[in-house]
């Protein structure tokens, strides 16, 4: 997939040609989710332009596969506008506008808190935090340094929480 910066076009008219089991690998949502989200989106993206707008630099299928490959790769929004051949700005307002929207839509939308705890489904939750961040601290020398009780090792340890 080469970066095409006549607003990376070719991005989704080459992945579209990939069979089911590529495309979902590739995107992260089977095509037919994938084009129940566009849906969602062109009837979004119509209503908010219904008294005109700014037409989009991408197509509703790049903008959502710019997003998923945001979410699924962990790119940053400089390397992803460098592939759609948009600007950076651009590529954070696109993504958080699919989020938004996506997130919005009924087919699509999270149980919130209060419905979680009100079903009859008990939920054992373990949360661990396995990594270790060494802390720099400055070098000491010997007429700097002042006799005294050694507390830790000098590293933030994991967490375990338990619910």
């Amino acid at each position: 997939m080469s970066a095409n910066n006549d607003g990376g076009e070719v991005k989704f008219e080459t992945v579209k040609e990939l069979d089911d089991e590529k495309f979902r690998r590739l995107a992260g949502v089977k095509r037919t989710t994938f084009e129940k989200m566009v849906l969602i989106l062109e009837q979004s993206d119509k209503s908010k332009k219904i008294h005109g707008g700014r037409k989009n630099k991408l197509s509703i299928q790049n903008m959502l596969l710019m997003t998923l490959e945001y979410i699924r790769e962990y790119r940053t929004y400089f390397h992803i506008s460098q592939s759609y051949g948009v600007s950076e700005s651009t590529a954070y307002k696109t993504v958080r506008w699919i989020e938004d929207t996506l997130i919005k839509h009924p087919d699509f939308a999270l149980p919130g808190r209060k419905a979680l705890l009100k079903s009859d489904v008990e939920y054992d939750v373990v949360l661990i935090d396995a990594t270790e961040t060494p802390i720099e601290r400055p070098k000491k020398s010997k007429s700097t340094f002042i006799p005294g009780r050694r507390k830790s090792g000098g590293a933030i340890k994991g967490r375990i929480i338990l619910n």
